[in-house]
C-alpha cells in the first residue's frame, strides 16, 4: 500500500519495528477497556501479520499511524471491509482506530480518519463508511461525531463476537457517513 500523509502523520503499512507497540495497544487495559480480550504476544503477532498482509493485498486496512516528525508509530487508524450480517452488510467499509494512551486527546485519530475517509470515497469509490463501538465508549463516538458521521439508534446491535458473559460490552452503536454527506461537509469546510 502507498502511505498517506497528513499534516502530522504518515499512515502506512505495518513494519516489524511496530510489533511491540502493536502488542501493547492490544493488551493494555486502558486501550482495550471496551474489548473483551487482551491479546498475548503470539496472538498480537498473528493479528499484526494478518493486518499487514491484508493492507498489502487491498491497499488499505487497519494500518500504522506514525508521527511524521519522529517516525514513531502511535497506533492504528484505517478502513476495512466488515462482515457483521445481518447488522451490517458484508463488504461495508468500516473505519476504526486504536492508539496508545499517551497519544489520546491530540486530534491524531480525527486527522488520520479524515484522510482515510477521503481515500474511501475518492479512491476506493465507496458510497458509505460506517463505524461502531460499545455504547459506553464515548471517546470513540465523539470522534465519529467530529467526522460528521450520524448515529442511527435503530441500528444498534449486540455484537455477535462478544460473549454473553460480557453483557456490558455486547451493545454497539452504529454511525454512518454517506459519500453525499461527506462531500457536503467537505464543501462547507471550504
Amino acid at each position: 500500500m502507498e502511505p498517506i500523509r497528513t499534516d502530522r502523520l504518515k499512515l502506512r503499512n505495518w513494519e516489524d519495528r511496530d510489533r511491540e507497540l502493536f502488542h501493547r495497544i492490544n493488551s493494555d487495559d486502558q486501550v482495550m477497556e471496551f474489548f473483551g480480550i487482551r491479546r498475548s504476544r503470539a496472538e498480537s503477532d498473528e493479528l499484526f501479520d494478518r493486518l499487514r498482509n491484508n493492507a498489502e493485498r487491498d491497499g488499505f486496512g487497519f494500518t500504522a499511524a506514525e508521527l511524521k516528525d519522529s517516525g514513531e508509530a502511535i497506533g492504528f487508524v484505517g478502513i476495512v471491509r466488515t462482515d457483521l450480517e445481518p447488522f451490517i452488510a458484508k463488504g461495508t467499509m468500516e473505519i476504526g482506530w486504536r492508539l496508545a494512551p499517551e497519544f489520546w486527546g491530540k486530534g491524531y485519530v480525527t486527522e488520520a480518519a479524515e484522510a482515510w475517509l477521503a481515500y474511501a470515497f475518492d479512491v476506493v469509490g465507496e458510497e458509505e463508511v460506517v463505524s461502531f463501538a460499545v455504547a459506553d465508549n464515548h471517546r470513540s463516538t465523539a470522534v465519529m461525531q467530529r467526522l460528521g458521521m450520524h448515529y442511527e439508534p435503530s441500528s444498534d446491535f449486540d455484537h455477535p463476537r462478544v460473549p454473553e458473559s460480557q453483557p456490558h460490552l455486547r451493545r454497539h452503536v452504529l454511525y454512518r457517513l454517506s459519500r453525499a454527506e461527506w462531500q457536503t461537509r467537505k464543501r462547507a469546510a471550504g
